[in-house]
């Protein structure tokens, strides 16, 4: 069951946050955006639909793995279940952003004297901003995550290793931008995620395809 909510959390986060972005954004030019927004309505409508699909999903994981690891370490479990909780709320707040802009772009009686371009700009830029922050919670939820499968005895400690270094780098994807000057493009931009995506992948595969009978049978 965590393997399988794992999979559809990546498949609906890859969907929704980079996908469909490559398709519509173009941050040099809100023309261009505006246009492709009009040309894929319709995918960033399913965007929406697959942001919240994926906010549940984050959500039933988090309580799946607290069911799975609360006797190896009971505080550490709590602690993964109250992050992403909070993520969560963040993302069904930020997902307004999003509705916001369809209603602009299909409710013209309120764009007297507004500036369309500028508007929906500004409303992705601030869902952007909102991606930045929640960012911090997807960094923070793996330290108990990684800590779990390393101390757990039954799932691969290398992954738990990756995993926890994946909190590291979320956190550092958060701060780097605004503490450090030409932070995009810089040997840490390009690789400081990589063990985080590695433990993320590792881990969902593992569960997926191998599992722990040992484990499930302490659910019972």
């Amino acid at each position: 069951m965590a393997g399988l909510l794992y999979l559809l959390l990546i498949i609906t986060g890859m969907f929704s946050l980079m996908y469909v972005p490559n398709q519509i954004m173009d941050w040099e030019n809100a023309s261009v955006t505006l246009e492709n927004l009009k040309n894929n309505e319709f995918i960033f409508k399913l965007s929406i639909v697959s942001g919240i699909l994926m906010a549940l999903t984050f959500l039933m994981l988090a309580y799946v793995l607290y069911r799975l690891f609360f006797q190896v370490n009971n505080t550490m479990a709590r602690l993964l279940l109250i992050f992403v909780a909070i993520s969560v709320g963040f993302s069904f707040s930020n997902m307004t952003h999003k509705l916001d802009i369809l209603t602009l772009l299909n409710k013209p009686q309120y764009l007297s004297g507004v500036d369309l371009e500028t508007q929906i700009m500004l409303h992705f830029e601030s869902y952007g901003n909102g991606i930045l922050v929640n960012s911090v919670f997807w960094g923070l939820w793996l330290f108990p995550f990684g800590y779990l499968v390393f101390r757990s005895g039954f799932l691969p400690k290398l992954l738990g290793s990756f995993l926890m270094l994946g909190f590291l780098g979320y956190l550092t994807e958060f701060a780097g931008p605004l503490l450090m000057e030409g932070y995009y493009g810089s040997f840490l931009s390009e690789y400081i995620g990589i063990p985080g995506m590695i433990g993320e992948f590792g881990i969902c595969l593992w569960m997926l395809i191998m599992g722990d009978r040992n484990g499930l049978r302490r659910l019972d």
